[in-house]
């Protein structure tokens, strides 16, 4: 299905184009700019890196570089995202709902999450957590789970950092990046959304109403990949399944750059963005698992809890406003994947192979 789109793939969302406001510089295999967003002048997009605008928002200023299967979104009604002028950021990371000052650098694998704020010329650390409605002041090197301004940077350093993240020399991906071939055999009903930039190898079985986002990478060349109906596995997860299958349960969310590996998932859970499911980890009925947590392998996540932590832990038992989240946030995501799921329909039958 990549084959036949020019790069970066565009796709409105209820009628709204993304816009470019002057020539993107780079735009590799996979990388998509979609809906409500204003991307800046001179952009370089790696591969498979994403920008989605549907809920709200997102603005980009000029000189931006999104490294490979890292991805920028909004949160419904609630946080749109800025991102300011000449900033990086790196491979596998989540800027998400969130505002981030001009020439700020997001190392490999970071997740910035919703409301929080980033002030400008500072640099979060690869593999931290920007916990939401945090503020990271200007000019400081930050990392951590939470991520904490630690040292302020050093002359030329912040140059030394955007350099280092432009050239790629950020650490590799978790899982699946040697399956861009694009092989993914989806058996689906109907009505499910299978993303128009999903890659990988292997089968997936898919019940009604579910949805593969984009630049989701798929690897289940040992068992298989099953997705209930009504759950939604968000842009750029890695879904492993090479010795057990990996399932996710009934209107249960998997956000964006989660990794499952050989794992179980039940229904009613949202897995928060930046997450790893280690090897036989079973997630059990009605969790809310926090952002940029991790799992041990072969641990059981109880249900009615909300579990956060490298690794994981029981934080507290899920109230009404939580287990009211994870139920919106299926509909919700229910309701994006019909508005891409038209456009990428009327994208396919009028031939071109890009939106104007």
């Amino acid at each position: 299905m990549t084959a036949s789109f020019e790069w970066p793939l565009r796709l409105s969302y209820e009628g709204v184009e993304p816009v470019l406001t002057g020539p993107v510089l780079g735009a590799a295999q996979g990388s998509a700019v979609l809906g409500r967003v204003t991307l800046g002048a001179r952009a370089v997009l790696q591969p498979y890196a994403t920008l989605r605008g549907d809920g709200h928002v997102v603005v980009v200023g000029d000189d931006f570089h999104l490294g490979r299967h890292s991805t920028v979104h909004i949160a419904h009604g609630l946080y749109g995202t800025t991102i300011g002028q000449r900033v990086s950021v790196g491979d596998d990371a989540v800027v998400h709902a969130c505002t981030v000052g001009d020439d700020c650098v997001i190392q490999a694998g970071v997740a910035v999450l919703d409301g929080a704020t980033m002030g400008a010329a500072c640099v979060v650390a690869a593999g931290s957590v920007v916990f939401p409605r945090s503020v990271l002041p200007a000019g400081q090197w930050c990392e951590g789970v939470p991520a904490v301004a630690v040292r302020p940077l050093a002359p030329g350093e912040l140059q030394a950092e955007h350099r280092r993240v432009r050239a790629g020399a950020a650490v590799p991906l978790r899982a699946g990046d040697h399956l861009h071939a694009n092989h993914t055999q989806v058996a689906a009903d109907t009505d499910c959304y299978v993303a128009a930039t999903v890659v990988g190898a292997g089968p997936v079985q898919m019940g009604a109403g579910s949805s593969l986002w984009f630049d989701c990478v798929v690897d289940t060349s040992g068992a298989s990949l099953q997705l209930a109906p009504g759950c939604n596995v968000q842009d750029n997860s890695v879904l492993r399944a090479t010795r057990q299958a990996v399932s996710v349960g009934t209107g249960s969310t998997i956000g964006h750059n989660v990794l499952l590996h050989d794992c179980s998932v039940g229904a009613q859970v949202l897995v928060g963005m930046g997450s790893s499911l280690a090897p036989g980890t079973v997630v059990q009925d009605q969790v809310l698992i926090a952002g940029g947590s991790s799992t041990t392998p072969g641990q059981v996540l109880e249900a009615g809890w909300l579990w956060g932590g490298r690794p994981a832990r029981a934080l507290s038992r899920l109230d009404d406003r939580k287990r009211s989240l994870i139920q919106r946030s299926a509909a919700i995501y229910g309701d994006y994947a019909q508005g891409f799921a038209c456009s990428q329909a009327a994208l396919a039958d009028s031939g071109h192979r890009n939106t104007p």
